[in-house]
């Protein structure tokens, strides 16, 4: 069975990463996953949130939107609706999670990382490619503070990368795009850090239920992904 973009099954979509896209923010890039196109920023504040002053901790926190037109039909703002998006909501709390998960906060002192995700066109893994994303922005932020002498000690402890797997046609494949995504029996989004620990898993059956056999391979795919994932962030920041 093959895949409608043609891929292999443990193919990722072409990825393009670009530093430096706002000249305002700490850390900032647009990350190309396909036709999936997201703009990640990351601002230094210097003071944390109320249950964590003077406790020698900072925090990381995340927003994530998605603009009008990055879909097929327009989307209404949030602002219009007057309440916040209930998906957008869990889905930064995931970004904010997961890139909690790559840093020492009491290395980072008492100040904020504040990572914005704003999928700019979506065709499905917009909150995989806004993880993989955001941590560029936010290891940018982390360098600029160790640049200024803010902070005398690298506070990331890992690098964090996300990609989604799923069963399409009774088939388990990697970085699902949208047609995949809308017609397939199960969706599961990992991540990972660059030592192939697991992060967080979210995963659903969408068509029919499948056994668990098939999240270990889907497992399998996850972490050649995200290990090519790892390797792309390393190459644009110049890590070695």
């Amino acid at each position: 069975m093959s895949r409608p973009s043609k891929r292999k099954r443990n193919e990722l979509r072409p990825v393009e990463i670009e530093l430096n896209v706002n000249r305002y923010a700490e850390g900032s890039c647009i990350i190309n996953c396909g036709n999936t196109k997201v703009l990640c920023t990351a601002s230094i504040d210097e003071k944390v949130p109320r249950f964590l002053q003077r406790t020698g901790k900072g925090w990381v926190t995340a927003e994530y939107n998605m603009l009008p037109r990055a879909t097929h039909t327009r989307k209404q703002r949030e602002i219009s609706k007057g309440k916040p998006d209930s998906r957008g909501t869990e889905i930064q709390r995931l970004i904010a999670r997961a890139l909690r998960a790559s840093i020492d906060l009491r290395k980072l002192g008492e100040r904020q990382i504040i990572i914005d995700c704003d999928v700019l066109q979506a065709d499905g893994g917009t909150r995989c490619a806004s993880i993989t994303g955001g941590f560029i922005a936010l290891y940018m932020a982390t360098r600029k503070l160790l640049n200024d002498r803010k902070i005398r000690v690298d506070p990331i402890n890992n690098f964090v990368g996300a990609v989604s797997c799923g069963m399409y046609k009774g088939m388990s494949v990697l970085d699902l795009d949208y047609e995949e995504d809308s017609a397939c029996d199960s969706d599961v989004n990992f991540v990972m850090d660059n030592d192939n620990n697991i992060i967080e898993i979210q995963g659903t059956a969408e068509g029919k239920n499948f056994p668990f056999s098939k999240i270990e391979e889907m497992h399998e795919l996850a972490s050649h992904g995200i290990k090519e994932l790892i390797k792309e962030q390393k190459r644009v920041l110049g890590v070695e």
